[in-house]
């Protein structure tokens, strides 16, 4: 099975850097994408099409997308541009169609879940290793462009793939109980929760790879059934 993952906001392929390997000892080939964050010109239709770019040679070998925070908005997209086998979207913001990511917090009532003001150290890195929260630190903030947010997400209906939705239950930016209303508003679906925060493939990479491995393994095995 082959994982193409897709980071949030920022869009570097860095954040996947401890859960790469572990995809991997369980068999599975892996692409971590870069976004093209920085560049204004680029949105969502751009986002995408670097994620295809990046994983055709993937293309047709079971292909297990795993979208990360702002990349929810990318997945639809990418679906309509490769054969994807399973979605899995891990603590991110599901789209309706059309929608776009600057409308998606006032739509979803972010702000009533989320009460206090923001720290990206508190809610993003509260249960990151300090050795990978200083890593992550040294290269600096990420640029990214605000064009992204103010694109429609075009595809008209969700994608006739087969969607996990994936929660870190102690999630301090997008809560638990935030995402389980949303998902099941928007994709009528019950999440899985594992513990860990936003950031979970920084904070926990081999449970999340435990997580993944079972979710490709359970669809292999439902295939060969068929």
């Amino acid at each position: 099975m082959g994982f193409v993952l897709i980071p949030g906001a920022g869009g570097s392929a860095w954040y996947w850097h401890l859960l790469e390997p572990e995809l991997r000892k369980r068999g599975h080939e892996v692409v971590a994408v870069s976004l093209p964050a920085a560049d204004e010109r680029a949105g969502l239709r751009e986002y995408a099409d670097a994620v295809a770019r990046a994983a055709g040679g993937l293309d047709g070998a079971g292909l297990v997308v795993v979208a990360q925070s702002l990349a929810g908005f990318v997945a639809p997209l990418v679906c309509e541009r490769m054969a994807v086998t399973l979605l899995v979207l891990l603590n991110a913001m599901i789209p309706n169609p059309g929608e776009t990511p600057g409308e998606w917090w006032g739509n979803t009532r972010h702000a009533e879940a989320k009460r206090s003001a923001f720290d990206p150290r508190a809610d993003f890195f509260h249960d990151v290793p300090r050795r990978v929260v200083a890593e992550a630190f040294a290269q600096g903030e990420p640029r990214q462009s605000e064009r992204p947010f103010g694109t429609r997400c075009a595809f008209k209906a969700w994608p006739g793939v087969p969607t996990r939705v994936l929660v870190g239950r102690d999630d301090r930016f997008f809560p638990a109980a935030f995402q389980r209303r949303v998902a099941r508003e928007r994709l009528g679906v019950k999440p899985d929760e594992m513990p860990g925060g936003h950031l979970v493939a920084l904070s926990r990479p081999q449970e999340l790879a435990r997580r993944l491995h079972a979710y490709a393994a359970k669809l292999s095995l439902e295939g060969a059934l068929t």
